[in-house]
């Protein structure tokens, strides 16, 4: 179902709670909002109103995907680059890493499984901004 944005800073500013397999209906919610919103390649689950830690991302081909309980374990090649976020009107200027290692959930046959993956580039700038989001960090 698509979801209306929030853009409220005490709502973007709580960290999320641990997201679980029956929290697929809200992955479902981001990927349809997503899909909705011309231009958008990126949302977290607080951007529609659900303190969960669960992000959506469309991937290099345009396809969604989806990670629960996503964590920054290291970076390389830090960089201070221009942001924008559906939530925040203005451009920021952030720190980002061109190569990350991370570690997240991924719904299979109805359970989460364990992942840990390294990003680079545009993906890996995408994942640390919603993991920001997920922290209750707004950019």
């Amino acid at each position: 179902m698509i979801k209306e944005l929030v853009k409220d800073e005490a709502i973007l500013s709580v960290p999320c709670e641990p997201a679980t397999a029956e929290d697929a209906p809200v992955a479902q919610d981001l990927v349809d909002t997503l899909a909705a919103i011309d231009d958008a390649v990126c949302l977290a689950a607080n951007q529609i109103g659900v303190t969960k830690a669960i992000i959506a991302y469309q991937d290099d081909d345009g396809n969604a995907r989806v990670m629960y309980n996503p964590k920054f374990i290291g970076g390389f090649g830090a960089a201070k680059l221009e942001e924008s976020c559906l939530s925040h009107e203005e451009p920021v200027r952030v720190t980002r890493y061109a190569k990350i290692k991370i570690t997240f959930d991924e719904l299979v046959d109805g359970e989460l499984k364990h992942r840990k993956r390294d990003y680079i580039g545009w993906t890996a700038q995408m994942i640390q901004h919603m993991i920001d989001h997920c922290k209750g960090r707004l950019v």
